[in-house]
């Protein structure tokens, strides 16, 4: 991290300005940072050989603010592809599978960028034989396309699914399917993938519990509902919940808590704002950001033997905005 900071210090003068007199760290703690909120502001570029732009990232703002946005080069993505498949895959296996993405194909058409939405889909990518886009709007849950569906479903008894938490409920879990639907459901196996916050669930009234149960009605034993936190600040890094109901750091990353009022890291086991680290970010200096999501280090170890740092999600800053992509 040392070596990324430098990197990014001498590529990128808003880094600079930011960090001026910074020399290296002995710690985690020490290590130069920005707050995510800059990214919706200033256009942060770390200009190095070997460095190649591609496309730019933006957060789905759903406030009417400036969303963030994020420059994507060619050596960050690949690194970035890599970290997302193989964490997802400790959970779902590497076989390849259908991908059904609860999404519409004009989400990949947008010349302006690509939305934290449809990136977030397009991380399952390396783990799909296929991918069929199930929504005729994507901006409208009640045009789910069955016959997509049910085509997929005629030929394979194993499929992913990726949806926006939201528009996951509305266009699944809380859909009127059709019955011949309902019945080609019945004993197959599907991993349900999810991200993007529980706010509008919360406006109605639908928690976690409610949420798994509907999506696994009448499915194997197999199956599982895989909900996953991310930043568009931190591409490539993708935290799902595990059994034990934490998040789990992997080897590439870190994570560490900050008290809001005084910014001193604090004890494992107290709740502060989450800061987030990763070794996969060279174009651009969002490999350390802190946010504004609450959480806290979970000491102990996880129930289902995986390792690395976990943490646990709590809450927001109070009134700090609501978070397009990832808000909790």
């Amino acid at each position: 991290m040392n070596e990324l900071s430098h990197h990014h210090l001498a590529g990128c003068e808003l880094y600079r300005h930011a960090w001026p007199d910074w020399d290296g760290a002995k710690d985690l703690a020490s290590l130069p940072y920005l707050h995510v909120g800059v990214f919706k502001h200033a256009e942060f570029r770390t200009q190095a050989d070997g460095i190649r732009f591609e496309r730019t990232l933006r957060s789905s703002s759903t406030t009417g603010s400036s969303a963030s946005q994020i420059y994507l080069d060619s050596k960050s993505s690949a690194l970035q592809a890599a970290s997302s498949s193989a964490i997802l895959e400790d959970f779902i296996g590497a076989e390849k599978r259908p991908l059904l993405i609860v999404d519409s194909s004009r989400s990949l058409i947008d010349r302006s960028g690509v939305s934290a939405r449809i990136a977030a889909a397009m991380s399952l990518r390396p783990l799909a034989s296929d991918m069929v886009f199930l929504l005729g709007d994507g901006n409208d849950p009640s045009t789910m396309v069955w016959d997509r569906l049910r085509c997929t479903l005629e030929k394979h008894d194993t499929v992913i699914v990726y949806g926006f938490t939201w528009i996951l409920w509305l266009a699944w879990g809380n859909a009127n399917k059709p019955p011949d639907i309902e019945e080609l459901l019945a004993e197959k196996t599907i991993f349900f993938v999810h991200s993007g916050g529980w706010k509008k669930l919360d406006a109605i009234k639908v928690g976690r519990a409610q949420f798994d149960t509907a999506l696994l009605h009448s499915l194997s034993d197999d199956s599982r509902v895989i909900d996953y936190y991310g930043l568009v600040e931190q591409v490539g890094m993708v935290y799902p919940l595990c059994r034990c109901g934490a998040r789990h750091v992997p080897a590439w990353g870190a994570v560490l808590v900050r008290d809001p009022w005084t910014l001193e890291v604090l004890p494992d086991g107290e709740v502060g704002m989450l800061q987030l680290m990763n070794t996969l970010a060279w174009g651009a200096p969002y490999h350390n950001v802190l946010t504004e999501d609450l959480g806290r280090v979970v000491p102990g170890q996880c129930s289902e033997g995986r390792n690395g740092t976990r943490f646990e999600l709590v809450g927001r800053i109070p009134k700090s905005e609501i978070r397009g992509c990832a808000n909790v």
